[in-house]
Parts: structure tokens; sequence; C-alpha cells
């Protein structure tokens, strides 16, 4: 039996897993409720979630959305999965942070000093978290292909494009498409661009 396992972005659910059941008939198709939120903890509830998954399943697929694939690409799954995909993937997050920083008017030195800085419009600022990011470059060697949106407000498409690049990853731009894929128009596109893939 084959599995597709799913990794829901911020804000997300494991139950948006049920999206994939009718694209994967003949695969169990599960979502993984995490419960941590840094890569490096979120990286180990992964990793070991699919090693215990690897011993039931001969074939396992990732679907990672957001800073799921993220946190994906920090539980070191080599070996362990055949191919993922990754939609929206945030695939650079010192980026990520340094704009947030910015936009909270909060300087290095700042956080530094503080550790954690609260912001009205998103997660805390934490130091250890952008010095894990800073000392853990993303190692990342699995067979993957990309979906992004042309409209993605937290990556820009030049980011995405170095990332598919150096990593040999296909991606595929839906012009008009969001960071979030959501409306049916945006669902029915990353539909199609699975099923492309899958050959179905």
């Amino acid at each position: 039996m084959n599995l597709v396992l799913y990794i829901h972005g911020m804000g997300g659910s494991h139950t948006e897993s049920e999206h994939y059941k009718s694209l994967f008939p003949d695969y169990d198709v599960i979502g993984l409720d995490y419960k941590t939120f840094t890569p490096w903890e979120t990286g180990k509830e992964i990793h070991d979630a699919v090693s215990e998954f690897k011993s039931r399943y001969e074939k396992i697929i990732l679907i990672a959305n957001s800073i799921g694939a993220f946190f994906s690409m920090n539980a070191d799954l080599d070996g362990l999965i055949e191919k993922a995909y990754f939609i929206s993937p945030i695939a650079d997050m010192e980026f990520l942070i340094c704009n947030m920083m910015k936009a909270a008017g909060v300087t290095e030195a700042e956080l530094e000093e503080k550790k954690v800085i609260s912001t009205s419009f998103g997660p805390d600022l934490s130091w250890e978290y952008l010095t894990y990011v800073r000392e853990h470059p993303l190692k990342w060697k699995l067979p993957t292909s990309i979906l992004y949106g042309e409209s993605d407000s937290f990556m820009p498409y030049e980011i995405i494009s170095q990332f598919s690049q150096k990593h040999n990853s296909p991606l595929t731009v839906m012009k008009g498409g969001e960071h979030w894929f959501h409306t049916p128009e945006q669902m029915n596109f990353l539909d199609n661009w699975i099923c492309s893939l899958s050959g179905r």
C-alpha cells in the first residue's frame, strides 16, 4: 500500500488532506496534525511520523503547503519519501523573517537583545529562530515539483525560481494565483497540476 502525506501551512489543518483523496484514489491520504512550530521541533515531528509510516507503506508521496514545505525540508527525509509536491513553499525563511522585521521596525540588534518580539500582524519574531535558519541552510535532494502563484505576497518569484533551478525542481506558475490556493479556480489549477504530474 502507498501513502500521500499532507503537511499544511500556517493556520491550516491536517483536515485539508481530504481534498487530495480523489486525486490519489489508490493511495491512503493522511494529513499530519503537527503540534510544534519551529523548524527543529516540527522537522523532528515530520521525520518521526514519516519514519513510522515507512514501516507500513511501500511508497510515500509528500504534499506540503507553504511553511509546511519549509518544515519538511528541515525533516531529513532522504530515503523516506519518493517525491514531493510543494505548493507555495517558503523557500527562504531568512528573507521572510527579515521582511517581517522591517515591517515591524525591528533591528537585528533589538531582536538579539530581547530574543522574542511580538508583532501586530503575525507570529512573534524570534532571535533563536533566525539564528537557526542561518546556521542550517536547506539541504533538499528529493525529486520535487513546485506550484507557485504569480501574486504570492510572501516569496518573490526570483527566490522560487532560484530554488527551483538549484534543486532541479520543475516550477509551474499560475497567473494571478496567490500564496494561498483556495478559490475554485485556484484549486482547479492545483488539481490539474497534480494530475498532470502524476499521470492521471
